[in-house]
């Protein structure tokens, strides 16, 4: 049997785990826990994670809905209909507008769920379905151990008919390949800016305590700003150190991938670009400005907010100047040739 592409991207290391595959594949033979890889396709029992190509039907379900084989664009800016400045009343990480967002479309029943993560004490994930206004408290704050959302979107395809996503630009890029290609009933997808992620076991056994010398349980919020990766104690107390003494740890996918601020959403969030205590807004798609003008009326909006998108762009082309090189290089062992950089 010819395997699927999809068994190529996760060979070679550079599978975003973002779970799109696993949330589509009509035999069940992809399954995503963290990190992918391929185990043994004759024996079922090893299946907690990876591919089967025994199982594979060969209708490469899976290959439409990887953004790996899709490809990324060179400019991600383009789409970009409007930049902004917005916060709410709400505690989040930055100006709390993506939970503030969620929870009024909720309330107001322009969204039956959005599939989302939270996390312990200890930085653990869980990938959450929110389906009530108060279920979006249990998700504030970025995490940056990463998980795999989009494979929670399988049982919501059999229940609910609007569905929201949140996500970095992986797991975003994988939901609007879903919806262009296999399934309609995603109607908004918010993006977050992203640079990297990080394993969780890196994150606790190396990062946490080797590198900031702390303990995780003491640790209640982290960002990436002004150069360095910050942390934030129980105790009032802040710690930092340079970016490039955490970022090598990320994880093995981050370093390929080119897209910074979720080009495939309808709305992407962040801050960087806007004071303290704001998020940046990027404005993508007619559909992103019909769910933003529902709640926008109980939002502080700031119109020209500083430094701005120039800041976020300059950052957007680190990125690609840091990644675009390992991307290539890969995608020319791949036996197919609809991945690159357009």
């Amino acid at each position: 049997m010819v395997h699927p592409k999809i068994l190529e991207v996760i060979e070679y290391d550079v599978c975003t785990a973002c779970g799109a595959c696993a949330s589509v594949c009509p035999a069940g033979a992809i399954i995503i826990n963290k990190r992918a890889e391929v185990r043994d396709p004759d024996n079922l029992e090893l299946y907690i994670k990876g591919a089967a190509p025994n199982v594979c039907e060969r209708c490469f379900t899976c290959g439409r809905v990887c953004p790996v084989i899709d490809g990324y664009y060179s400019d991600e800016f383009f789409n970009v209909k409007s930049f902004f400045g917005a916060k709410s009343t709400i505690a989040g990480q930055d100006g709390g507008v993506t939970s503030h967002m969620l929870k009024e479309l909720l309330r107001k029943g322009e969204i039956d769920c959005v599939v989302g993560i939270s996390r312990n004490e200890n930085w653990e994930t869980e990938l959450i379905l929110m389906t009530k206004p108060e279920d979006v408290d249990k998700t504030t704050g970025t995490k940056y151990t990463y998980d795999s959302v989009l494979q929670a979107l399988k049982e919501p395809f059999e229940k609910y008919d609007k569905i929201a996503v949140v996500g970095v630009p992986c797991q975003v890029h994988g939901a609007r390949l879903i919806s262009e290609n296999v399934n309609d009933k995603i109607v908004l997808i918010v993006g977050l800016i992203c640079m990297e992620s990080f394993y969780h076991d890196t994150m606790a056994e190396k990062i946490i305590p080797d590198i900031m010398k702390l303990n995780i349980e003491d640790v209640v919020k982290m960002n990436f700003a002004k150069g360095k990766f910050w942390c934030y104690t129980k105790d009032g107390q802040e710690h930092s150190v340079k970016i490039p003494e955490v970022a090598p740890h990320a994880r093995h996918p981050c370093h390929h991938c080119c897209d910074y601020t979720s080009v495939f959403a309808d709305i992407s969030l962040g801050s960087v670009g806007t004071p303290d205590g704001w998020n940046c807004v990027l404005i993508r798609t007619d559909t992103g400005q019909k769910y933003f003008d529902m709640v926008k009326d109980t939002l502080e909006i700031m119109e020209n907010p500083a430094p701005g998108l120039d800041l976020v762009k300059k950052l957007a082309k680190t990125k690609h100047d840091n990644n675009s090189g390992h991307y290539l290089e890969v995608c020319e062992k791949f036996s197919f040739d609809e991945c690159g950089i357009r």
